[in-house]
């Protein structure tokens, strides 16, 4: 898509080529987009006579200091430009000066409508401006709009803006309180603490189930097909399957007959030899339907089952499709196709697998949510006419290729004739010895025309279509039939508590809500991870103790931010006055003061917020109950400064990182508090007199010499981590102590007389002379190891990530990467296990453990290594560029990262809130 043409380090792109400008008697259009990567693409399609430039995304946002918003004069809000933005503004100025007219082609969503904005505002042109619209980057699709092109949309900035204003006034004044009652740098957000509630109650729902146990029986008929049947009824009564508990573990239902294991073993053994007979066999109809083209969120739910990408991976690669030309607009909640698409989708179902799967007309879908205020159709390849994923097979690979294929069949699918086939369920009778009538149940599913699955070789559109009676054959049977002697196998079985969210059915259960918009979902995912609320075991989203101590807050003090009804009503509002149909300013000051005219909204936020950091007790907003020991005493977890801690009495023990609350029960909770607690010492060290303890830390068991009674002011304990195979019960003093020794002096080294220290680190034993270090393979060898060995060792190459760990056989071997098709293992490595394809190494979060991470995890946690790209070392040598600059301009720096240090407190509870 054009030749090949030079960025610059600001990231801005000229087709031009050159100095990047034009000169005044050559005069341009001038292009703004956001993204280097799509000026590329756009620059190909307009030629050398235009010039194309990035603006980087926002060039500026609220003032971060304080709230930022005048709240007594009509809610202006204060705008700065970002300081990573300045030089951006002078490259744009500065071509601004040789054009002779100005579009602006940014995102045709509010953000980008507000990005458009605000570059009029800044840049102030004396040129012609005409907005530049398009929902694909393709040649005709460009063209159309220069041709076409309008004036910005108020309405679309006024919705980003009251959005924008929204966010900060929930945000800043509620993370303050939070800050207060909690701890320091938590934060909530309008549509992020719904989300985060949404996890918690989840989690709370989990800890409070209580499982309950049953019994079923599987009979295998040797039939030709063979087949199986489950029991359904006892003498008449249905037999207890999971659906059927509740809770509580109690049976929800009278005529439900509950196995336990001697039950169902006796009637298997009471079944031997009975007859077996076709008791109904009823045959019907299959019909299914394709489902509509992807949206923003159905794109990111398909892509978190189907691929095991995170919400941010699926936009992150959706953008650059998009950017590159490949497919339309990616945050839209639109169904709607335009006529162009439905003839190119129309065309190539004919071509690849004939008329009989087009239907006579095309399908139509409804739009999926209401007042949608994004992109106007919906998630398609483009361009008049589509390429297949095999086309694209040398210019796409990996994760872009699959997310591509996924597109291109929900586009097809959705356009092309019902999959239409033939379910049968039979109904099987058999006595068992002492007169027990049982009937059992078998079903299978025959697909007489595939319809749209031929486009997903008839598998279903993700994993959520495809069950067992798909691929269940059953043989020709008929009523009355004879069956020969099953084998009956008894299985016991455990009802399982409400599966946690996984990113994708988070998404879903947000949309399902009417809470957030497309353009929101995957910054949303982002957010409440990167905060600390929310961390993954596998796909799971498992909820921190900071999540239930601010979920415990807003409950208890801003009922209405966290209720999902009043957080959908707010997103439908914010809409109205994006449609004019209402005013921004009195439904901000109803918000905010209260003022009586608000209707179901919360009267009075400011208030609110102060009546809060008034009654609201710390205690019990970081309390988390997990039950009551035999004596009737209350065990909680308390998040607390430095971590989440286990609490009973005056009774307390840290709560190791990795446990999930609902894994915490009462008994694991007395097992943590019957642990060691360092308050007694272990011993004395003879040299110094000090005491020494063992305790059990939240990052694991360590020794410690000294403490505040017997140390000088301000002084600090030394302390040292236990060795693997040590545990605080059996550790003595002595080797307390001679943990405590490290680092220990090997030796100097005789060639230069520098000294060679053995070392246990963070990330393992090492040795370490000057600024030159080399890994130890055992903990041992801390002690063990000679000046002669220590200078063999200095002497070998350093080796690092893949040389160091090839010495070693992998831990686990999970299974073939879904992106690079290679096989992927789970090594250690100096830094901890990580998992690798051989090409991309990923290490292992929290809450992962070796014995327990699948390949969908290994999947995704290496598609989010790719994502971030290389990693970029800083060295020493890059700082040696600034003398090129001036003086004041190599000093400027340092001066800024000691204000931003100095304000960080206050930044921080400004960030953008989602």
């Amino acid at each position: 898509m054009g030749r090949p043409a030079t960025q610059n380090e600001q990231g801005l792109f000229d087709k031009g080529g050159g100095a990047g400008f034009s000169s005044p008697e050559m005069a341009k259009p001038l292009v703004i987009v956001e993204s280097p990567a799509k000026a590329r693409t756009i620059a190909g399609f307009l030629g050398d006579d235009w010039t194309v430039l990035a603006s980087m995304g926002h060039v500026r946002d609220l003032e971060p200091k304080g709230l930022s918003v005048d709240v007594d004069h009509h809610f202006e809000p204060t705008y700065v430009v970002h300081d990573s933005k300045k030089h951006v503004i002078k490259e744009l100025r500065d071509a601004l000066k040789n054009a002779d007219q100005l579009y602006l082609a940014t995102d045709e969503d509010r953000e980008g409508e507000a990005i458009s904005w605000h570059l009029m505002e800044v840049l102030k042109p004396r040129v012609p401006v005409k907005r530049m619209v398009f929902h694909e980057i393709t040649r005709g699709a460009i063209e159309r709009a220069v041709e076409e092109g309008r004036d910005i949309d108020q309405g679309l900035v006024d919705a980003q803006e009251s959005r924008r204003i929204v966010d900060r006034l929930f945000g800043y004044p509620v993370s303050e309180v939070a800050w207060r009652k909690i701890r320091t740098g938590l934060s909530a957000g309008r549509v992020q603490s719904p989300a985060v509630r949404l996890v918690v109650q989840r989690e709370r729902e989990r800890m409070a189930f209580v499982a309950a146990a049953y019994w079923s029986l599987d009979a295998a008929f040797p039939t030709e097909p063979a087949f199986s049947a489950r029991l359904a009824s006892i003498d008449g009564n249905k037999v207890a399957e999971g659906r059927d508990f509740d809770s509580t573990g109690n049976v929800t239902k009278a005529d439900v007959a509950v196995l336990d294991e001697a039950g169902a073993r006796d009637l298997a053994g009471r079944l031997d030899g009975a007859a077996f007979s076709v008791k109904s066999v009823e045959t019907r109809p299959y019909t299914q339907r394709p489902k509509a083209p992807f949206i923003t969120s159905t794109l990111q739910q398909v892509g978190g089952s189907r691929l095991r990408m995170s919400a941010q991976q699926v936009m992150r690669v959706a953008q650059g499709l998009y950017e590159r030309g490949y497919i339309t607009y990616m945050r839209t909640d639109s169904t709607t196709l335009s006529e162009t698409a439905l003839t190119a989708a129309r065309s190539q179902i004919s071509e690849l697998y004939g008329r009989d799967y087009v239907p006579d007309a095309p399908r139509l879908y409804t739009k999926k949510a209401k007042n949608a205020q994004e992109a106007h159709e919906a998630i398609r390849p483009a361009g008049e006419s589509f390429r297949t994923p095999d086309d694209l097979r040398r210019e796409l690979s990996g994760a872009d290729l699959e997310l591509y294929r996924l597109i291109w069949q929900r586009t097809l699918a959705s356009q092309m004739n019902d999959a239409r086939g033939q379910t049968v369920s039979v109904r099987i009778a058999a006595t068992a010895t002492g007169g027990t009538a049982t009937e059992w149940a078998a079903s299978g599913r025959t697909i007489t025309f595939p319809g749209f699955l031929a486009v997903y070789g008839f598998a279903g559109e993700d994993d959520a279509d495809a069950s067992d009676d798909e691929s269940k054959r059953l043989p020709e049977l008929t009523e009355g039939r004879a069956l020969p002697s099953p084998a009956i196998d008894a299985e016991g079985h455990t009802t399982q508590p409400p599966a946690r969210y996984t990113e994708a059915t988070l998404v879903k259960a947000l949309e399902d809500k009417g809470i957030g918009r497309p353009s929101t979902y995957a910054s949303i995912m982002g957010t409440i991870q990167d905060r600390g609320y929310v961390w993954k075991k596998g796909q799971a989203l498992v909820p921190t103790s900071d999540a239930f101590a601010v979920i415990n807050l807003l409950e208890g003090h801003f009922g209405n931010l966290v209720d999902y009804d009043f957080t959908a009503r707010m997103e439908d509002d914010l809409d109205e006055i994006a449609g004019g149909r209402q005013q921004r300013e009195p439904w901000l000051r109803s918000f905010w003061f209260g003022d009586g005219d608000s209707g179901d909204h919360l009267p009075g936020l400011k208030q609110a917020c102060q009546e809060a950091l008034e009654r609201a007790d710390p205690v019990e907003i970081n309390a988390i109950p997990i039950g009551k020991d035999d004596h009737g005493d209350e065990v909680v977890v308390r998040n607390g400064k430095f971590g989440p801690y286990v609490k009973r009495g005056e009774e307390t023990a840290s709560l190791p990182d990795g446990i999930a609350l609902d894994e915490l029960t009462v008994d694991r909770a007395l097992e943590l508090l019957a642990m060691p607690k360092g308050t007694d010492p272990i011993g004395t060290d003879p040299d110094t007199g000090l005491p020494v303890y063992a305790k059990a830390g939240r990052f694991g068991p360590y020794v410690q010499l000294g403490d505040a009674d017997t140390l000088p002011p301000k002084q600090k304990p030394k302390m040292a981590s236990l060795f693997k195979d040590m545990s605080l019960e059996a550790i003595t003093v002595d080797e307390a102590l001679r943990l405590l020794s490290l680092p220990r002096v090997v030796g100097v080294d005789p060639a230069d007389g520098v000294e060679i220290t053995a070392q246990n680190g963070r990330y393992g034993p090492y040795i370490t002379k000057d600024k030159e270090t080399r890994s130890l393979d055992s903990e041992a060898a801390l002690f063990t190891l000679t000046l002669d060995e220590a200078l063999a060792l200095l002497a070998q190459p350093k080796q690092f990530g893949r040389q160091r760990a090839a010495a070693k056989p992998p831990l686990r071997e999970l299974g073939d990467d879904p992106v690079s098709g290679k096989p992927v293992v789970v090594k250690e490595g100096r830094f901890g296990p990580y998992v690798t394809d051989g090409e991309t190494n990923a290490s292992l979060r929290k809450g992962d453990l070796v014995e327990e991470v699948t390949i969908e995890r290994a999947a995704e946690l290496l598609q989010d290594r790719r994502d971030r790209g290389p990693v970029t070392k800083k060295r020493a040598g890059t700082k040696k560029a600034a003398p090129k600059k001036a003086a004041g301009t190599a000093k400027a720096p340092a001066k800024k990262k000691a204000t931003t240090k100095k304000a960080a407190a206050t930044k921080a509870v400004a960030k953008k809130q989602t």
